[in-house]
Protein backbone atom coordinates (compact mmCIF):
# COMPACT_ATOMS: atom_id res chain seq x y z
CA UNK A 1 0.00 0.00 0.00
CA UNK A 2 1.28 3.32 -1.24
CA UNK A 3 1.53 5.78 1.93
CA UNK A 4 2.35 9.77 1.54
CA UNK A 5 4.47 10.08 4.84
CA UNK A 6 5.15 14.02 5.69
CA UNK A 7 6.69 16.03 8.46
CA UNK A 8 5.25 19.04 9.29
CA UNK A 9 6.59 22.32 11.84
CA UNK A 10 4.62 24.70 12.92
CA UNK A 11 2.37 25.32 15.90
CA UNK A 12 -0.69 23.60 17.98
CA UNK A 13 -3.53 25.74 16.52
CA UNK A 14 -6.23 24.26 19.44
CA UNK A 15 -6.07 22.11 22.56
CA UNK A 16 -5.96 18.61 22.10
CA UNK A 17 -9.11 16.75 22.47
CA UNK A 18 -8.93 12.83 23.78
CA UNK A 19 -11.47 10.78 24.03
CA UNK A 20 -11.41 6.69 25.19
CA UNK A 21 -12.03 4.37 23.01
CA UNK A 22 -12.90 0.84 23.06
CA UNK A 23 -9.59 0.60 21.00
CA UNK A 24 -8.21 2.67 23.14
CA UNK A 25 -7.12 6.36 23.50
CA UNK A 26 -7.99 9.05 20.36
CA UNK A 27 -6.83 12.49 20.20
CA UNK A 28 -7.44 15.32 18.01
CA UNK A 29 -5.76 18.45 17.69
CA UNK A 30 -5.76 21.21 14.57
CA UNK A 31 -2.36 22.17 13.25
CA UNK A 32 -1.09 25.41 11.80
CA UNK A 33 2.04 25.77 9.37
CA UNK A 34 2.95 28.90 7.76
CA UNK A 35 5.83 29.39 5.71
CA UNK A 36 8.52 32.28 6.10
CA UNK A 37 10.18 33.52 3.06
CA UNK A 38 12.90 36.37 2.85
CA UNK A 39 11.66 39.33 0.83
CA UNK A 40 14.72 40.71 -1.14
CA UNK A 41 12.99 43.82 -2.24
CA UNK A 42 11.92 44.45 1.63
CA UNK A 43 14.87 42.63 3.11
CA UNK A 44 13.31 41.36 5.92
CA UNK A 45 11.31 37.92 6.44
CA UNK A 46 7.37 37.59 5.51
CA UNK A 47 4.79 35.05 6.50
CA UNK A 48 3.01 33.34 3.64
CA UNK A 49 -0.71 31.47 3.76
CA UNK A 50 -0.85 29.49 6.96
CA UNK A 51 -2.14 26.03 6.10
CA UNK A 52 -4.53 23.93 8.53
CA UNK A 53 -4.41 20.18 9.64
CA UNK A 54 -6.58 18.14 11.99
CA UNK A 55 -4.05 15.64 13.29
CA UNK A 56 -5.03 11.98 14.48
CA UNK A 57 -3.50 10.11 16.87
CA UNK A 58 -4.34 6.52 18.49
CA UNK A 59 -3.63 4.77 22.12
CA UNK A 60 -0.32 5.65 23.84
CA UNK A 61 0.68 8.54 21.82
CA UNK A 62 -3.22 10.01 21.62
CA UNK A 63 -2.62 9.74 25.89
CA UNK A 64 1.08 11.60 25.51
CA UNK A 65 -0.53 14.31 23.52
CA UNK A 66 -3.26 14.64 25.93
CA UNK A 67 -0.73 15.48 28.57
CA UNK A 68 2.22 17.26 26.78
CA UNK A 69 0.80 19.48 24.05
CA UNK A 70 -0.94 23.13 24.93
CA UNK A 71 -2.16 25.93 22.14
CA UNK A 72 0.56 27.66 20.95
CA UNK A 73 3.46 25.58 21.25
CA UNK A 74 5.86 24.93 18.42
CA UNK A 75 5.69 21.13 17.22
CA UNK A 76 7.37 18.54 15.06
CA UNK A 77 4.63 16.28 13.60
CA UNK A 78 5.36 13.05 10.97
CA UNK A 79 2.68 10.88 10.18
CA UNK A 80 0.40 9.78 7.29
CA UNK A 81 -1.51 12.58 4.88
CA UNK A 82 -4.63 11.73 4.48
CA UNK A 83 -6.86 14.19 2.01
CA UNK A 84 -10.44 13.82 2.03
CA UNK A 85 -13.40 15.85 0.47
CA UNK A 86 -17.26 16.28 2.25
CA UNK A 87 -19.93 18.11 0.79
CA UNK A 88 -21.50 20.63 3.40
CA UNK A 89 -24.30 22.69 2.78
CA UNK A 90 -24.11 22.31 -0.82
CA UNK A 91 -20.47 22.82 -1.00
CA UNK A 92 -17.82 20.57 -1.50
CA UNK A 93 -14.99 20.85 0.83
CA UNK A 94 -11.65 19.64 0.80
CA UNK A 95 -10.02 18.34 4.41
CA UNK A 96 -5.95 17.80 4.95
CA UNK A 97 -5.62 15.08 8.17
CA UNK A 98 -2.52 13.60 9.06
CA UNK A 99 -2.62 10.14 11.18
CA UNK A 100 0.61 10.99 13.36
CA UNK A 101 3.31 8.30 13.92
CA UNK A 102 5.41 10.64 15.91
CA UNK A 103 4.85 14.19 17.61
CA UNK A 104 7.60 15.88 19.21
CA UNK A 105 8.50 19.55 20.42
CA UNK A 106 10.54 21.43 18.07
CA UNK A 107 13.55 21.97 20.18
CA UNK A 108 14.92 24.67 17.96
CA UNK A 109 12.63 27.08 19.79
CA UNK A 110 12.95 26.24 22.89
CA UNK A 111 13.75 23.56 25.54
CA UNK A 112 11.33 20.99 26.66
CA UNK A 113 11.18 18.19 29.63
CA UNK A 114 11.27 13.94 28.72
CA UNK A 115 9.64 11.89 31.11
CA UNK A 116 8.57 8.40 29.78
CA UNK A 117 5.49 6.91 30.39
CA UNK A 118 5.00 3.55 33.05
CA UNK A 119 3.78 0.68 30.70
CA UNK A 120 0.92 -2.03 32.34
CA UNK A 121 2.36 -5.43 32.82
CA UNK A 122 0.79 -8.10 30.99
CA UNK A 123 0.85 -12.01 29.68
CA UNK A 124 3.16 -10.57 27.01
CA UNK A 125 5.81 -8.99 28.54
CA UNK A 126 6.52 -11.52 31.84
CA UNK A 127 9.99 -11.46 32.44
CA UNK A 128 11.46 -14.84 30.99
CA UNK A 129 12.96 -17.70 33.27
CA UNK A 130 16.48 -17.53 33.15
CA UNK A 131 15.75 -13.07 33.76
CA UNK A 132 16.58 -13.01 37.63
CA UNK A 133 14.37 -10.39 39.80
CA UNK A 134 17.46 -8.01 40.46
CA UNK A 135 17.73 -7.52 36.71
CA UNK A 136 16.52 -4.35 35.92
CA UNK A 137 17.00 -4.61 32.14
CA UNK A 138 15.04 -7.84 31.72
CA UNK A 139 18.54 -9.20 30.30
CA UNK A 140 19.87 -12.92 30.92
CA UNK A 141 22.81 -12.60 33.53
CA UNK A 142 26.39 -13.36 32.32
CA UNK A 143 26.88 -17.13 32.73
CA UNK A 144 23.31 -17.61 31.02
CA UNK A 145 24.18 -15.48 28.60
CA UNK A 146 27.11 -16.72 27.02
CA UNK A 147 25.65 -20.23 27.31
CA UNK A 148 22.81 -18.50 24.85
CA UNK A 149 25.59 -17.03 22.60
CA UNK A 150 27.23 -20.48 22.41
CA UNK A 151 24.59 -22.51 21.57
CA UNK A 152 24.70 -24.47 24.94
CA UNK A 153 20.99 -24.32 26.56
Amino acid sequence: MNETLVTLVGNAATAVEFRETAGGGMARFRFAVTPRRWDREKQRWTDGRTSFYTVWSWRTLAANLAGSVSVGEPLVVHGRLKVREEEQAGQRRTFVDVEAIAVGHDLSRGTTAFRRTARPESDLTERPENVTEGDAKGVPNQPERAAVLAGVS
